[in-house]
This record gives structure tokens, C-alpha cells and sequence, in this order.
């Protein structure tokens, strides 16, 4: 009975992976940012330096892609390292009680061409709350120089900060609330 209880697990993995790809982060091309309203009047422009992010897919158009990433709350970078350190503190990011901001679609929705709506679960501070985003993926294109079949992913969208419980305590016109999104990436399979 053991025999064949191991057998079906098996082939129940077998079945639910047959046919999935996963595309990998090319880090070197890729960037996480962020902008923000500062004072009503300027924007300041951030990023994560550390991050990871992963796309799986059983169809070549991708359209039923699963992307997933994931960044480290403490390598937030604004290119001043005042801000950078209060940003990290229990206030703002809280990096120490939530070291990660991750992100998992739930839906991707192919609006025109190479135009999608990406919805999925985004996670930061502790609070997980859904975000849609506009997306553009362009490829694949065979690349024999790396040896993988690439494609470059470009996405936008919007949050509310204070809905994630960052930088509550700050009145918005010193930072907005709206925070612009920005990912652009390249993404590899081996051929």
C-alpha cells in the first residue's frame, strides 16, 4: 500500500510540473525602483539593491506566467543615507521585524500585443494586500552568445504606502502617499 501511495505522489508531481519553464533573473539587467512625492513640490526616486524575482510558465506566450519576487527591506537605496537609514527604521520599513517585500501574481491578463494587467499579492511590512500592475513583456529571442532564450519584462503600477503601515506618522505633505512602481528585467532560459 506504501508502494502505491509513493508511485501516485509521484506521478501527481510529474503531471503538475510536466511542461512548466522557469525563466531566471538576469541581475545585471534589472532594477527595482520606486518615486515618491516629497514636500508637494519635488519627487525622490529609490530602489531595492538586492532583490529576486523568478517567472514560471507552461505556455510559450506566457500568458499564464507566475512571477515572483522578492527584495530585501534593508537595501533600500534613495542615494542619501540619512533618509536611506530612517527609512529602514520601525516607522517606515521596519527592516528588522520585515526583513522581505515580496510579490506573487495571482492573474495575468493580456490586454493588446505584448500589453498584460498583472495582479498578484503584494507583502510589505507584514501587510499583504492585492496590486495591479501594467505590464509589457518583449520576446523570447534566442540569445547564442548566453546560451538561453531571453525575454524583458517592464512593469508599472501604484501603492498607497500607508496602506502597508510605512511612514504612517508622516503628514503627506511631507511624502505623498501614492508610490509610483517600476521593474524593468531580463529574463533567461537555457535553450
Amino acid at each position: 500500500m506504501k508502494q502505491i501511495s509513493l508511485i501516485f505522489i509521484v506521478l501527481v508531481f510529474s503531471l503538475t510540473s510536466y511542461g512548466q519553464k522557469t525563466w531566471t533573473l538576469d541581475k545585471s539587467h534589472a532594477r527595482v525602483g520606486f518615486t515618491v512625492t516629497h514636500g508637494m513640490i519635488s519627487e525622490v526616486d529609490g530602489n531595492f539593491k538586492t532583490f529576486e524575482a523568478s517567472i514560471k510558465t507552461t505556455k510559450d506566450d506566457l500568458s499564464d506566467a507566475v512571477i515572483e519576487f522578492s527584495a530585501d527591506a534593508a537595501s533600500i537605496n534613495t542615494d542619501f543615507e540619512m533618509r536611506d537609514n530612517d527609512l529602514k527604521k520601525e516607522d517606515f520599513f521596519n527592516v528588522t521585524a520585515f526583513p522581505k517585500v515580496t510579490f506573487k501574481s495571482t492573474s495575468m491578463t493580456k490586454i493588446l500585443g505584448n500589453q498584460y494587467k498583472l495582479v498578484g499579492d503584494l507583502t510589505m511590512k507584514g501587510v499583504t494586500a492585492p496590486v495591479t500592475l501594467d505590464l509589457w513583456l518583449t520576446g523570447p529571442v534566442k540569445n547564442d552568445f548566453m546560451k538561453k532564450n531571453m525575454i524583458g519584462v517592464k512593469a508599472t503600477g501604484k501603492l498607497n504606502r500607508v496602506a502597508f503601515k510605512v511612514g504612517t506618522k508622516l503628514p503627506t505633505f511631507m511624502v505623498g502617499e501614492d508610490v509610483a512602481l517600476r521593474f524593468n528585467a531580463e529574463f533567461g532560459m537555457p535553450l
